[in-house]
């Protein structure tokens, strides 16, 4: 069939008209889409879901946005894995759905999909597989008549191994314990999953009778404590606890087991993922070895509860000076196998305690008696304890208690304290025996500044026997507390300080017969009270009597009486000034210890501290200050010179003073806050760029950037390249003072391939750019910061200056020419036509290639169409031309030089008459191996006729026929000449014979060779 070009534009003409007509519709269902949303909407719950294999895994899927938001709708489940075919899991509507793998599970109840409410379905799996894991899709079944939204949704699943391991260190499976007993079990639980989870345990009871355990207690995920239901008052009372032991060991105690105990207890471990929408998951769980527990009702008879105690004195009545003798006895059954502890009360006050090993505790209260022999306990048997009083005093009268406890030793050798026993009081009467003995106070109230002394002194008189002297304490804050003792002098002239004062500077002395001294050194406030003196007179027959006497003693704090101030005549200086600081110290003479210290940001350090002994200690690199001290009329000056300052020792100082009394350092009023500034030397630094460029594309861009002034001459510099394109700054790359160059973080690789630095003298920064692009084009700034040294060797930075160059890339001008010469070409259908593309130019360059396309324009008809094309990696190939494909098959293309294509028609056709021409496309590899094309010209037309056979042999007879009527046309017309000449020729002879008589010369013209005007 003969297809001419009219048919072939209507096909293209109904084509485009196809083409239009789609690309109108997609262009209104994008803007039906760009001005209102979705309105169905598919979600799912978000994944990753880390799931262990053999466990469950639930998913669930719901859709909104339907018209009728209580119609049902149904959902499909299918699992998707890269390099698989989709599975059909399960559906809602059709059972046909499923792939047979999973109507097996389905079938079985392992697979399932449940409705939750109309829009909304649960998927489950009870028992994960490896292979189920994968992309899980929910797909809701569309029940309207158009679509409008997201009708399905996708979330990945992912199924690892089950790594928890949870045993019991505990080798027996039965335990039997007694109504009372502690129970200690331990389990040990872990994991080896490479994701981030966390273990919970717990263990439980399950009590004989009851259908489910009941939890214990439990160690949740987030580390707390939690107690089972039934065992929180236990709990509350310390009587179970859970323990972490190392990293994988966990301890139950239980202190009293009850009869409610009996059962089986084991330990769960449970092991926690956080999925992705922060909620955790329980991703496996797994139970220890069951331990069958029995408790035994412990069988007490009453004899044993039972415990009688009693008291017994030889004497209720004595004078003071004499001997008291307390007695207790304790009674029960089996006493010897047993232990208890046994306690001596007056009143309400414990004077000593025996323990159930043996060991004497005896309260501060009375240490000082017990130290001198007057106070003394003993057990003498199983039942018997003795408390003996030498000499008793009058204070020591009232009513006394025996009080036991028994005690219960575990295996560990812990004592367990039961129930106190007390016995019947017993009243003691104490007078005092007649004696001469008198005690006077010198001054009976006294005030004294801490850190001070101060001395309290007594005359006796009537003194009969021996003296010995306790001097006692009790605290002004607590006024009805008992005396305490603080040192004793005894009738041989020993002095024991108790234990509170052996560090105190106390002493005791007698410095005559008759008087008694006290002595207390570097008082504090705490030892302001009530002092008394305890005189003791010893007669030969053993007979004591006592006297005592008390004074008021008030110690005054030196935090009144001290001021510290600090202040300095410059507080702003520059980089390497000095500095002086002043502190100021007013208030008695006491040993104090002064710190100087620097506050930056909400870090307090020590400079140093100088110690009331002249002792000084500096904290860490502190050279560069210097101390001095000056004593002045009640006031002392700390000063502290900073040598040259610099940026370390910029911050708030302060000076704090401390007391040291009674070895220990009293905290005073610190000093003012002193903010010292140190700024910067100003900057002198200038800079020189290179002047703003314009270049071609391709070339290799050199920028400088000059240091031509420095604020020192052993600055250093840091260098930041900067791009300024549309007002935004993007870096480039940096160099820090040490010249490491690093990209900024907006610099791609590519771009980072092309780019350098280095440093020359000067110094002077260049940057080059390689093979420079179009898009390289902005404003690049330098951007320059000078380093110096502070007296440290700290380098610091002065502030940055900047200096900019505009670099403006183009294209350059194409040098592709081609002949553009129109061309007339003639053919004889079958024979074989060649046309030539020629370049005249910008074929030259080893880095260049080029690109041929073929075109032709048939004969009297508006289109054209590529024919052949050899593009600038040398691939040949044919566009898709089904008018041009048998021409096309009759063509061959060559390039016999690099500077010229030729195209062969093989076989012409009338048909292949047109308009031929070619285009060529320059081409070039940029840095990152992509092709850029550099430029496109086109050849002149080529227009080639091809006639048949048969029309020129009819131009041929009819051009010979013509030649003919012309010859012909010719012979007769130079006949007609002849004919004419021959007349002419005729008639002259005529004339000439007329002339010949009268004249014999009529013939000599006719001789004549130079031809006249007629000739």
């Amino acid at each position: 069939m003969l297809r001419t070009p009219c048919y072939f534009e209507r096909q293209f003409n109904m084509r485009c008209y196809s083409h239009s007509v789609w690309g109108a519709n997609l262009l209104l269902w994008v803007g039906l889409l760009l001005r209102c949303e979705a309105r169905v909407n598919t979600e799912v719950q978000a994944g990753p879901l880390y799931r262990v294999v053999g466990t469950g895994l639930s998913i669930s899927c719901n859709v909104s946005g339907f018209s009728s938001e209580s119609a049902q709708q149904d959902f499909e489940f299918s699992l998707k894995n890269p390099g698989f075919p989709d599975k059909n899991i399960v559906s809602s509507k059709n059972p046909d759905f499923s792939y047979a793998v999973y109507q097996r599970r389905i079938s079985s109840k392992d697979v399932s999909l449940t409705h939750v409410n109309p829009t909304s379905v649960l998927f489950e799996i009870k028992s994960l597989r490896k292979d189920d894991e994968g992309k899980y899709v929910c797909s809701v079944i569309n029940s309207e008549y158009r679509y409008d939204g997201t009708y399905s949704a996708t979330t990945d699943v992912k199924v690892i191994d089950n790594s928890l391991s949870v045993s019991s260190r505990d080798s027996t499976t039965s335990l039997r314990y007694n109504e009372g007993e502690a129970l200690t079990l331990t389990c040990q639980a872990s994991c080896n999953t490479i994701q981030h989870t966390h273990l919970s345990v717990t263990w439980y009871l399950h009590k004989d009778g009851e259908d489910n355990a009941q939890p214990i207690i439990s160690l949740e995920r987030d580390f707390t404590l939690s107690p089972g239901l039934g065992f929180e008052q236990r709990y509350k009372e310390g009587l179970i606890s859970l323990d972490k032991l190392g990293e994988a060991t966990y301890r139950l105690k239980m202190a009293q087991l009850e009869l409610s105990d009996n059962g089986t207890i084991y330990c769960q471990a449970q092991e926690w993922i956080q999925d992705p929408d922060r909620s955790w998951y329980s991703i496996i769980q797994k139970d220890a070895e069951k331990i069958t527990l029995n408790v035994k009702a412990r069988e007490v008879s009453p004899d044993m509860l039972s415990l009688a105690v009693r008291i017994s004195t030889p004497q209720s009545t004595m004078l003071e000076g004499q001997e008291l003798l307390v007695s207790c006895s304790i009674d029960t059954q089996n006493l010897e196998g047993r232990f208890f502890s046994v306690a001596w009360l007056r009143g309400e006050i414990e004077l000593a305690r025996i323990g159930p090993t043996g060991i004497l505790l005896v309260p501060s209260e009375y240490s000082g008696r017990q130290n001198q022999g007057e106070l003394r306990a003993t057990r003498i048997g199983n039942r018997d304890y003795q408390l003996i009083l030498k000499p008793v005093r009058t204070e020591d009268q009232g009513d006394y208690v025996c009080r036991a406890w028994p005690q219960e030793r575990d295996n560990d050798g812990v004592f367990t304290q039961g129930a106190a026993q007390d016995s019947n009081p017993q009243k003691i009467e104490i007078s005092v025996a007649e004696s001469e003995l008198s005690v006077q106070m010198a001054d009976t109230a006294l005030r004294v500044t801490e850190g001070g002394e101060f001395k309290l002194a007594i005359k006796v008189g009537g003194v009969q026997g021996q003296l010995s002297v306790t001097w006692q304490f009790k605290s002004a804050d607590t006024p009805t507390a008992l005396f305490t003792d603080v040192i004793s002098l005894s009738k041989d002239g020993v002095m024991v300080k108790a234990s509170k004062f052996t560090s105190r500077k106390a002493r005791a002395m007698r410095p005559a017969t008759d008087t008694f001294v006290l002595e207390l050194d570097e008082v504090t406030p705490s030892d302001s009270g009530v002092y008394q003196c305890s005189v003791s007179e010893w007669k030969s027959d053993g007979k004591t009597h006592s006297q005592s006497k008390s004074a008021d003693v008030t110690v005054n704090s030196v935090d009144s009486l001290v001021t510290v101030s600090l202040k300095s005549r410059d507080t702003q200086v520059t980089v390497g000034d000095p500095v002086v600081l002043m502190c100021q110290v007013k208030g008695p003479h006491m040993p104090l210890t002064l710190t100087w210290s620097l506050q930056r940001d909400s870090t307090i350090d020590n400079i140093v501290m100088l110690y009331f002994d002249g002792t000084i200690s500096w904290n860490g690199n502190t050279h560069h200050y210097q101390v001095r001290v000056e004593k002045r009329d009640n006031v002392v000056v700390h000063y502290l010179q900073i040598v040259r300052a610099s940026q370390r020792e910029k911050g708030i100082y302060q000076c704090s003073v401390t007391a040291f009394l009674e070895n220990v350092h009293k905290k005073l009023s610190p000093s003012n806050l002193l903010n010292v500034m140190v700024r910067n030397p100003a900057s002198k630094l200038a800079l020189s760029s290179s002047p703003n460029m314009a270049q071609n594309t391709n070339a290799d861009i050199e920028m400088k950037c000059s240091v031509t002034a420095v604020s020192s001459a052993s600055s250093l510099f840091a260098v930041t390249w900067l791009l300024q394109q549309r007002a935004v700054n993007k870096t480039i790359m940096s160099s820090d003072r040490n010249a490491l160059v690093t990209f900024g973080p907006q610099t791609e690789l590519k771009y980072r391939q092309r780019i350098s630095t280095r440093r020359a003298e000067g110094p002077t920064f260049e940057m080059t750019i390689r093979q420079a692009r179009i898009s390289d084009k902005g404003s690049y700034v330098c951007q320059v910061v000078e380093w110096l040294q502070d007296p440290h060797g700290d380098w610091y930075s002065l502030p940055a200056m900047s200096t900019t160059t505009a670099l403006t890339v183009t294209e350059p001008t194409s040098d592709l020419v081609l002949d553009n010469k129109e061309q007339q070409l003639n053919a004889t259908e079958g024979d074989e036509v060649e046309l030539r593309c020629n370049i005249i130019s910008g074929a030259s360059g080893a880095s260049f290639f080029y690109k041929a396309t073929w075109f032709y324009a048939p004969q009297n008809s508006s289109t054209n169409g590529s024919l052949v094309e050899l593009d600038h990696t040398g691939l040949l190939s044919f566009p898709e031309n089904q008018a041009l494909r048998g021409l096309q098959g009759r063509l061959r293309l060559s390039r016999p030089t690099q500077s010229s294509y030729r195209l062969r028609i093989q076989g012409t056709h009338e048909d292949d008459s047109g308009t031929y021409w070619c285009q060529v496309e320059k081409y070039q590899l940029d840095n990152e191996g992509h092709w850029q094309q550099k430029a496109s010209e086109s050849s002149g037309a080529m227009v080639l006729t091809v006639t048949v056979k048969g029309e020129v042999q009819a131009v041929a007879e009819c051009t010979s026929g013509i030649w003919m009527v012309v010859v012909i046309v010719l012979v007769t017309v130079a006949l007609l000449v002849i004919t004419l000449l021959v007349l002419k020729i005729c008639r002259s002879k005529d004339s000439r014979g007329k002339k010949s008589a009268s004249s014999l010369w009529t013939e000599q013209p006719l001789m004549s060779t130079k031809p006249n005007a007629e000739n």
